[in-house]
């Protein structure tokens, strides 16, 4: 069995560049589909998040379009409401790293607010990644990567990701509006982009770092990063 951090954001809104709100948090599928996939395995999963509120969801990804059917989309919503994982979290800034064997940061527009200016997001992200524990993000879940700053550089220079990309931002209607991008600013900070397809899934796997693109990619995610947990 493996303890498994999930690092998750606190903000329900996304402040756009005309300094509106944005209502997000974090995207469902790609929270849950992992926690029922690790929790399968046997292995314990907590939550942690910035102030140790509780993470909050992002209404439109439990809409029956973004799952797929009604009946995904209530087994989704099910497990957000039910998972005491969720219910309970811990405040990021009292995590010991030491306590897990591997972290996971789920996506949706929340981490583009809070985690991507995280410092204690990025100092175990740093952390993980430094002491080859298994690191997996998924879609805007990266924007936490951007606050892993190790000595004025970024801990994950040079490592190959995947993440919600700039055309993916511009099919859902938000690129004009986002103070910056995601695929934009990881590449600034010199961390090596790859893309699929649009809203297809894409996995990649880079030593320990485990990062796919987007909702679509969270069961083959999932699955990758299995093969690195203990």
């Amino acid at each position: 069995m493996a303890k498994i951090l999930f690092i998750m954001t606190g903000a329900h809104e996304w402040t756009l560049n005309d300094g509106s709100k944005h209502a997000t948090g974090y995207w469902a599928e790609e929270a849950v589909v992992p926690l029922e996939a690790f929790k399968k395995a046997g292995h314990l999963v907590t939550v942690a998040t910035p102030g140790g509120v509780v993470p909050p969801v992002d209404e439109a990804s439990l809409a029956e379009g973004a799952n797929g059917g009604a009946a995904a989309a209530a087994l989704v919503r099910s497990v957000v409401e039910s998972a005491p994982e969720f219910a309970a979290p811990v405040d990021l800034a009292g995590v010991d790293l030491a306590d897990y064997d591997a972290v996971y940061a789920p996506g949706g527009h929340g981490p583009m607010e809070d985690l991507a200016v995280n410092a204690d997001s990025g100092r175990l992200l740093a952390g993980a990644l430094q002491a080859g524990k298994p690191v997996g993000l998924v879609c805007h879940g990266l924007a936490a990567l951007l606050a892993a700053d190790v000595n004025g550089a970024n801990a994950f220079a040079g490592y190959r990701v995947t993440g919600f990309t700039n055309a993916e931002e511009r099919l859902a209607g938000l690129a004009d509006k986002a103070p910056w991008l995601l695929e934009d600013r990881l590449e600034a900070a010199g961390v090596q982009f790859a893309q699929g397809d649009p809203f297809a899934p894409h996995v990649q796997v880079d030593r320990n770092l485990v990062t796919g693109q987007n909702p679509q990619s969270s069961a083959s995610f999932a699955a990758a990063f299995a093969t690195l947990v203990d």
